[in-house]
């Protein structure tokens, strides 16, 4: 055989599949990464305003969906990411569907969606980053739509391969020219999405921006015989005592959920508050570093108890960044109302680190071992209350 001849195979490009053997499958797939992203704009809004929700990824410490949800990563422009992800996959369905036509030529609209494709695996290895090194923890719904974001530029770089569309930027501009070609449908779809963007980034409630009910002096607040500060009522029907650390994003959402209802039935509840930071430098149950810094905020909530500012302490403290624990005591005095010249030297007063550890073993002996931990009729409930319980007391 003649040397042209074997060159000639290998320059041949293999015979393409019917077109539906790549369109449908790449239909599947923008499908599933919508479906998927509506999973997680859900789950997310109820992280952050059910009491009681935890999804059903919330695995481990390393594999939690509900971690990654509570992290600042999941916003981008003041909009969860997951319903950026709605948008951006209606997007390339509503595309995919103006290349199924024969006037399309099989050519026509997959450079556009090999870009938009390209832009979802882009973000993706950047989210992947922040999970790995910042998180610490993954999201499994997540990773699954970093596969649908790798499988559709898979797919769409193949199709423009198959099918020999044209150089790129020529692609790219004749996939436009085929649009305008449909203005009876993009006009009105093109100005949809512009007006529901613009509408969710002015104004997309912050859901996420937990906040505590206002102090009122209507709601009593005091310290126990024990000296545990409360709040709610003085001759109460139900005393909830909450094990807290300042660090753990289910100890703020369920204090704030409790504050809640006690602002609305301030004589029937009565909220005393406990430190147990999960804090490996004090906490014996907590064998590896984690929740750096929450023993150091234990103990500033400790001294504003002393200084009659402990709920305004409070509320501070659990605004505290959660990546890094960090303590500025010169705001946190003038925000509470406290002399900073006092509370400078916090951290070397031993009672305060003595009265710590006191709350520290007082949970251990509840058989307290993780937070938020709830202890109501010497009954021991950790991660939240069971609504039966709260029930009876409101309505």
């Amino acid at each position: 055989m003649k040397l042209w001849k074997f060159k000639d195979i290998f320059k041949s490009q293999p015979n393409p599949l019917p077109f539906k053997y790549y369109y449908f499958p790449l239909l599947f797939l923008a499908i599933t990464g919508f479906l998927d992203s509506v999973y997680l704009s859900i789950s997310h809004y109820r992280v952050y305003t059910d009491m009681g929700y935890q999804s059903f990824c919330a695995i481990s410490q390393a594999f939690n969906c509900d971690t990654v949800s509570q992290s600042p990563y999941s916003i981008l422009l003041n909009v969860p990411v997951p319903i950026w992800g709605i948008f951006g996959y209606a997007i390339f369905l509503i595309l995919l569907l103006f290349a199924w036509p024969q006037s399309a030529l099989r050519k026509r609209i997959w450079t556009l969606l090999f870009l938009i494709s390209l832009g979802f695996t882009i973000y993706s290895l950047f989210l992947a980053y922040i999970s790995t090194y910042r998180i610490q923890s993954y999201c499994i719904m997540c990773i699954v739509s970093y596969g649908v974001n790798l499988l559709l530029l898979y797919f769409t770089w193949i199709v423009r391969k198959r099918f020999q569309c044209e150089p790129f930027l020529k692609a790219i501009y004749l996939d436009i020219r085929y649009l305008l070609n449909y203005p009876k449908t993009m006009i009105p779809v093109n100005s949809v999405f512009g007006i529901a963007t613009v509408l969710m980034l002015l104004y997309f409630p912050a859901y996420w921006q937990m906040t505590p009910s206002a102090l009122s002096k209507n709601v009593p607040t005091g310290i126990t015989e024990d000296g545990h500060p409360w709040i709610g009522a003085e001759n109460p029907e139900l005393v909830i005592v909450e094990f807290s650390d300042y660090l753990c994003f289910q100890c703020k959402k369920m204090h704030f959920f409790l504050r809640r209802i006690i602002q609305e039935h301030p004589d029937k509840i009565r909220l005393v508050h406990r430190n147990f930071p999960m804090d490996h430098t004090i906490n014996p149950i907590v064998n590896e570093p984690f929740h750096a810094g929450a023993a150091k905020l234990a103990v500033v909530s400790l001294f504003a108890a002393q200084k009659d500012k402990f709920w305004e302490m409070n509320d501070l403290l659990y605004n505290i960044d959660r990546q890094t624990g960090a303590v500025n005591v010169r705001d946190l005095a003038k925000k509470a109302g406290i002399d900073f010249e006092e509370m400078k030297v916090v951290f070397r007063n031993p009672n305060l680190w003595i009265k710590l550890q006191n709350d520290i073993q007082d949970g251990l002996k509840y058989g307290i071992t993780g937070t938020p931990g709830f202890v109501i009729n010497d009954q021991v409930y950790l991660g939240q209350i069971p609504p039966d319980i709260l029930r009876r007391f409101i309505r």
